[in-house]
């Protein structure tokens, strides 16, 4: 069934829709909070969480990519069960990559900030990056994959997966401040 069909029979309130959902993107959902948690409990939470917040937020939401929608409340679910998991201590490799790009994006944006908003100018930025290094930066800052297997799945050296991924983020860093988005 395609994202169209599914929203379709959210917005009906038909709960089939989350039948489709897992269908079609459980697998990806798991792969997404398993790479942010380490506990298979947690990834199945997670997901489970993930399916009721798109249940729950559409209608009124209406996502353009369901996909990425989803992805998003995934990662989102994820990181913040690891933060409740593992408090002060940051041992997981996830957190790197959150470091990473919070040089770039507030990792808690304030009251002025939507993150909606703030998720379509990054999604613009990237629209405007070469193939190889939007997707580098997605596999790396949405899919929490680590820099050797990016390397691995592209066929680069995890140095030039370094490079691409800190040019990418000093490149949007730069664009967010020509957009606004100046939280320093």
């Amino acid at each position: 069934m395609d994202d169209i069909s599914i929203i379709e029979l959210l917005q009906k309130r038909n709960e089939s829709a989350i039948r489709e959902i897992r269908h079609k993107y459980e697998r990806l959902c798991e792969y997404i909070a398993g790479n942010v948690l380490s506990q298979h409990e947690d990834v199945e939470e997670c997901v489970n969480s993930a399916c009721y917040e798109v249940w729950k937020n559409i209608p009124p939401a209406m996502p353009n990519n369901l996909k990425s929608y989803l992805c998003s409340i995934v990662r989102n679910i994820a990181i913040n069960r690891l933060e409740y998991n593992t408090a002060a201590k940051r041992n997981n490799h996830y957190t790197v990559s959150l470091e990473e790009i919070s040089d770039c994006v507030p990792a808690d944006p304030d009251d002025n900030i939507k993150l909606s908003d703030l998720a379509e100018t990054i999604s613009r930025f990237l629209r405007t990056q070469d193939e190889i290094q939007r997707r580098v930066f997605v596999r790396r800052y949405t899919y929490g994959d680590s820099v050797a297997d990016i390397a691995r799945r592209f066929s680069l050296n995890e140095k030039t997966v370094a490079t691409y991924l800190f040019r990418t983020r000093k490149k949007l860093k730069v664009f967010l401040k020509k957009e606004g988005y100046d939280y320093e």
